[in-house]
This record gives C-alpha cells, structure tokens and sequence, in this order.
C-alpha cells in the first residue's frame, strides 16, 4: 500500500506535489470514487485509480532525456497562450514525459525530461541542494566587488539569495561572462541576482544539472541519459537527502 500522490509519481502523471494538487482539485478517483483528501493508499493491481477518467498505472520502463532547449519554448505541457513548448518535441514519445523544473521561454540550455515522477520530486526538493550552472552573459564589464556579492547572495524578492559559485569567464569591451553555479530554484533567479549588482542579462545557458551535463548537444535537439549519467542522478538524490523542516 502506497500513497496516492505517490503512486501517481511512479505512474509518471506528474511529481507528488503536483500530484496532490490534482487530488485537492477533484481529478482523481480510486475504484470510481472522488478522493479530494490526503493519506489515502492505494494497492497497485487491486485499486482502480483514474486521473480525468483516464487509468493510469506504473509505467515498467522508465525514461530519462536530456534536452537543449531553445529561446522561444516554455516549459510547461501546455501553454494558453499558444506558444511553442518543450514538449511539442515528445508528442509521439512511448511515454508521458514531464519536465524537471523550468528555464524561462528567454533562456536555453539543458532541461532534464522523464516519467519517473519519484525521481523528479527528489532532484527538485530544494532541501536536497543539487547545483544548476549557468553560463550568463552580462551588460558592461563587472567588478570584483559586484562578483563578491554575488557569491556572498543578494536580495530578491524579499530574500537573500544561497551563496553562489561564480566565475569570471571572461571580460568583453561591452560586457561579461560568468559561469554561475547556484542550487536554488526560485523565479528567474540568476536574472534577478544580476539585476541586483546593477547588470542585466544578455544572454542566459544552462550547462549542467547536477551531475549532467549539457556538452554539445545542438539546440533543439534531445538525447537519452546513458546507464551511467542515470546512475549517478540516483546517486546525488542519495548523496543529498532531503532535509526535515
């Protein structure tokens, strides 16, 4: 007996806390009857469990992509303004692939996909800490102070920021490049951050997912993990267990 939110994860219907939104919202029944409440369990092969109508059930094979996501998609399933998203690539994929937390439509770079919902509910768990790198250009030259602050955290939104990891790559006439290494997931951070020290963002890749990398992957174009990458995306999961609140 597990968790509804829980087998709903594992069915690759969305991440348990997405899951438990659509419990909360009606979309769900077990054996043809409504569950709004959380705590409920569920037996897999004995229960009926109905997500909009539709049977869902554990999907045996499990799926782990690596894609480039170009400027110009959203990260969402749908969008209701009608604008392209990364999942128009995946429309005939064999599963129901979902995507392991965002980059703005103005941003690219690497975006993890897969239908192991267990798996993208620990890689997004801010407690657990796993580092997103960034390489970011930014208008006008940068100052080691501005630099500092940076790796020290600003405010945003309210907030100070985790310390980041930022490295000068380069120094342009007109501009910056950093490499930027932070483990938080919070909206537009690093756009925020530099918008923070005075500069603004020129242009934005992301480069690794914790232990992945995006290498020369073209724009618009996905990969499947190899056995090893997929090893060592359970192994930093482990590595960095989620912290008690």
């Amino acid at each position: 007996m597990i968790r509804l939110q829980k087998y709903l994860a594992l069915c690759g219907v969305a991440s348990r806390r997405a899951a438990e939104k659509m419990i909360a919202e009606g979309q769900v029944t077990v054996n043809g009857v409504p569950v709004t409440e959380m705590g409920v369990k569920v037996e897999e092969g004995a229960d009926v469990v109905r997500v909009n109508g539709e049977v869902v059930r554990p999907e045996e094979t499990k799926y782990y992509i690596a894609y480039n996501k170009p400027i110009g998609e959203v990260t969402t399933v749908s969008d209701p303004e009608g604008r392209a998203t990364v999942m128009d690539k995946f429309r005939d994929f064999p599963a129901r692939l979902f995507p392991v937390g965002r980059l703005d439509y103005d941003s690219e770079g690497l975006l993890l996909l897969t239908n192991d919902g267990d798996m993208m509910n620990r890689l997004l768990h801010p407690s657990r800490e796993i580092s997103k790198v960034y390489l970011v250009k930014v208008s006008n030259t940068i100052s080691e102070e501005e630099l500092a602050r940076l790796r020290r955290g600003v405010m945003i939104d309210g907030r100070l920021t985790s310390p980041a990891k930022v490295r000068l790559v380069r120094q342009e006439a007109f501009a910056a490049v950093l490499l930027v290494s932070i483990h938080e997931g919070r909206n537009r951070q690093v756009r925020k951050m530099v918008e923070a020290i005075g500069h603004q963002v020129v242009h934005l890749r992301r480069v690794e997912f914790g232990p992945i990398s995006l290498g020369d992957l073209p724009a618009g174009r996905w990969r499947s993990l190899t056995p090893e990458e997929i090893r060592k995306l359970k192994a930093v999961c482990d590595e960095n267990p989620a912290k008690p609140s």
